[in-house]
Formats: C-alpha cells, sequence, structure tokens
C-alpha cells in the first residue's frame, strides 16, 4: 500500500445492506404498517430481502407477502405514515457492519474520495448516517431524488461521483444487490458486492466484479482492481 494511493479514486457505496444493517428497523416499520391496515406481521428474520428499492417498494413487498394487494401499499397516506415512523425508529437497532468506519478511515486515508450512492431517499440517509456518526466519512449522500435515475441507471453512480468531486471514469462501486451491480454495469464502474447484504438473489448471481463476506476485504478487492487496471494500460503502453 503506497501513502495516497487512491488519490483520484472514488469509492461508492450502497447504505442498507452494505454500510448498515438496517432491517431490524426497516421491517420493524413494515409490521407496524401492517398492523394498522389489519394485516398479519412479516417475520423479522427472513424479511431483511424486501429491502434494497426503497420505501415504496418494501411498503409493496411487504403487502404482497402480507397477502394484500399493491394497489393498497401504494396509498399516498400509507406511505407518509411509514416514512413518519420510520423517522422516529430510524436507529433503534441500525448499524454499521463490523469493520465499515475503520475501512472508511483507511480509504480515505489513501485519498479515496468516498460517497453513498443508495435507493434511500436523501433525507432519509442523512438521518440515518447522522444519528450514527458517520456522515463526515462521505463527501456526498446521494439518494434518488437528488440525481435524474435511480439504480439501476448508471446515471444514479455517475451523477453521485460528480457530485462527490469524483471522475465517474475512476471509480468503484460497493452494493450487495441487483440494483448495485446493474447500475455499475450501465456506468462502467466495477462492482464489488458485499455477501452479507440483502439481496433475494444469490450473491454469486449478481454479476459482481468481486465478492466479500467482510466489510473489511473490500480494501483488498480495490486494490486488486488497481493492479489490474495498470497491467492493462502497461500492457497497451508496449503494443
Amino acid at each position: 500500500m503506497t501513502e495516497r494511493d487512491l488519490e483520484g479514486w472514488t469509492i461508492a457505496f450502497d447504505l442498507d445492506g452494505t454500510l448498515v444493517e438496517t432491517h431490524r428497523d426497516l421491517v420493524g416499520t413494515l409490521n407496524r404498517m401492517l398492523v394498522r391496515e389489519g394485516l398479519p406481521t412479516v417475520p423479522m428474520e427472513g424479511a431483511a430481502d424486501l429491502i434494497g428499492g426503497g420505501a415504496r417498494a418494501l411498503l409493496e413487498h411487504g403487502f404482497a407477502a402480507a397477502g394484500a394487494s399493491a394497489e393498497d401499499a401504494r396509498r399516498p397516506e400509507l406511505f407518509e405514515a411509514f416514512i413518519a415512523d420510520y423517522i422516529a425508529h430510524i436507529a433503534d437497532h441500525s448499524r454499521p457492519y463490523d469493520g465499515v468506519v475503520e475501512t472508511l478511515k483507511r480509504l480515505a486515508a489513501r485519498g479515496a474520495i468516498l460517497c453513498v450512492a443508495t435507493n434511500k431517499r436523501s433525507d432519509l440517509s442523512e438521518r440515518l448516517l447522522a444519528a450514527l456518526d458517520m456522515t463526515r466519512h462521505f463527501a456526498a449522500i446521494v439518494g434518488p431524488d437528488r440525481v435524474s435515475a435511480r439504480k439501476p441507471d448508471g446515471a444514479h453512480l455517475k451523477e453521485a461521483v460528480r457530485l462527490a468531486g469524483g471522475d465517474p471514469a475512476r471509480a468503484v462501486m460497493v452494493g450487495d444487490a441487483a440494483p448495485d451491480t446493474g447500475a455499475a454495469r450501465d456506468a462502467g464502474m466495477p462492482c464489488i458486492v458485499c455477501t452479507y447484504g440483502y439481496t433475494p438473489i444469490p450473491a454469486t448471481e449478481l454479476g459482481g466484479d468481486a465478492m466479500v463476506d467482510r466489510f473489511a476485504d473490500i480494501e483488498t478487492a480495490i486494490d486488486g482492481f488497481l493492479s489490474a487496471r495498470r497491467l492493462r494500460i502497461a500492457a497497451t503502453a508496449n503494443t
């Protein structure tokens, strides 16, 4: 490892299931909405795969799991009630995964720009990260409301990186689900998949460029990408 050897590179992170374990608070809010509607709750364990597409998608998936229609889940007043309840409980149980804070500090010390690119609304993302004292690690926290398209559209990642002051041509995505790998492919960025996250599709089938079982291993995966890139550049220069 060379001091400041990641200068000029941006690392974009998904939030739920990548940086922070949030399912107990999100599913807790979902279950309170289901109870309010007279529907059965979903099990806390095993419901994590419902997370990933934002609050509206979570409500739709949750209502479907409870045997209700997606149309019922789309009512504006229900969505507003969900958001109000989630804000009140946003960090009751949510915590960064093991190794997250230490790894973010090491990447920043090596010169990397760090940002969050999430399908969670920006204000909710900011509230959560502030409650966990994590805001200071990121140059930008970018939900779908601050960009022209949401993941899996690559525009989300490109615009998030630019908002952080980075170059999309020198960026890496870190996520846990299909919206992350899809956006990375669309944006032409390598993607590291965290196997511990929230996805109904097995991590091995997401099409990431590397997989890690622990957040702390992300640094090694990034080093592998950059080493391969340097070899490609050297080979091109010699032809």
